[in-house]
């Protein structure tokens, strides 16, 4: 079997950077009132600017679909002849814009200059993007593609709208005799942006430039022994079942914000770190590696709150990776989600650090069900 190398990476953020003073005025006020929560969760997350597929009244500028379809344009230098000898595309997001059809089959028909080709949409969230990496990874591996393109996207901006809790304030009244809609659902409009990055992944190493060279994917999950952490579509019950949106009447579903994104922040300090890093201290050892062998950490946070939690986990684990050897673009990009460790490997690709030899190190945590993605990348 051949190697695998990510020959090129790209990304497409939309419209303009969005400061923390002016998130408002883009996802507006539940209740028209400010959030009480905002300055707090902000100063947590330490993020100062995100991207957002609207436009300051509200107004959607670009879909899910788009977003992933001007990554892979960019990708391809907007050449019809290179996007025509892609055999293989898969498509990973948190919330698409519909259940049916797959988000994949929507991108790929944003791309009307390729052919009829192979078409991959794995479900999840922050993990969708590495598992349609990973299947880009042994398709090409298997020689079954020569030529992938996986990407991530999301966009969850229209979700985190106040008018989409209209109905909820105004049954409730008063916004702050409900502290669940005040922070578990709150808390997420401050915390999620929107965007997508795409890697071409071939059989041979590029001609012109670096590429990475994809040395190992392991992937985790943990629904077995952990309860559903981050949802949408279905509601969490006092015993830890979940009830899909299927099974509410549709007046339900809109008083009750059903279709909102939730979060249950007291599983996801739990959990989110101390599940799946021991996993990868037992992936770096299978490998015969240790931690001192990684050139750079590029950890998927949605906060920088969980820094120092990653840190002294991995410092616990005898795994310790000096904080000047780590990577993110949290602070500048906001949590994209499934695109976040996209646009991370990408822009440390365009950044003119690396040099043939670098070790880079993915991981990927997904607090829906705790599910975890990591990956080594050589720099070749």
């Amino acid at each position: 079997m051949s190697e695998v190398y990510i020959t090129k990476t790209a990304n497409f953020l939309p419209n303009k950077p969005v400061s923390n003073d002016e998130m408002e005025n883009y996802l507006g006020q539940i209740g028209e009132r400010a959030s009480k929560s905002r300055r707090i969760v902000l100063r947590n997350n330490g993020i100062k600017k995100r991207y957002y597929a609207l436009d300051n009244q509200g107004n959607v500028t670009h879909t899910n679909a788009e977003l992933a379809a001007n990554s892979i344009r960019n990708l391809m230098d907007n050449s019809v002849a290179k996007l025509k000898e892609v055999d293989l595309l898969t498509c990973g997001t948190s919330v698409p814009d519909q259940l049916m059809p797959s988000h994949a089959v929507m991108v790929h028909g944003e791309l009307p200059e390729t052919n009829a080709i192979e078409v991959i949409s794995p479900s999840g969230n922050c993990c969708s993007g590495m598992h349609g990496f990973k299947y880009a990874y042994m398709s090409v591996k298997l020689g079954d593609s020569k030529m992938a393109i996986c990407s991530a996207s999301e966009r969850l901006s229209r979700s985190l709208h106040a008018d989409q809790f209209e109905l909820e304030a105004k049954k409730m009244g008063e916004l702050e005799a409900n502290p669940y809609i005040a922070f578990e659902k709150d808390f997420l409009r401050w915390m999620l942006s929107d965007g997508a990055a795409s890697f071409l992944l071939e059989n041979k190493k590029s001609e012109t430039g670096l590429s990475l060279r994809i040395d190992w994917i392991e992937v985790y999950s943990f629904a077995n022994e952990a309860e559903t952490c981050m949802y949408m579509g279905t509601e969490k019950l006092a015993d830890g079942t979940m009830k899909s949106f299927k099974d509410y009447k549709m007046t339900e579903v809109n008083e009750q914000s059903i279709m909102s994104i939730k979060q249950d922040t007291k599983l996801l300090g739990e959990n989110i770190v101390k599940l799946g890093f021991k996993k990868l201290e037992g992936a770096i050892k299978d490998k015969g590696m240790s931690s001192d062998d990684i050139t750079y950490f590029l950890p998927h946070m949605s906060s920088y709150f969980f820094e120092s939690k990653i840190a002294d986990t991995l410092d616990e684990l005898d795994m310790h990776i000096p904080k000047e050897r780590w990577f993110s673009n949290l602070e500048t990009t906001g949590n994209v989600g499934s695109a976040s460790i996209f646009l991370m490997v990408d822009e440390l690709m365009n950044s003119g650090k690396l040099k043939e030899g670098d070790k880079i190190l993915l991981a990927v945590p997904e607090s829906a069900r705790f599910s975890y993605v990591f990956s080594l990348l050589t720099v070749c």
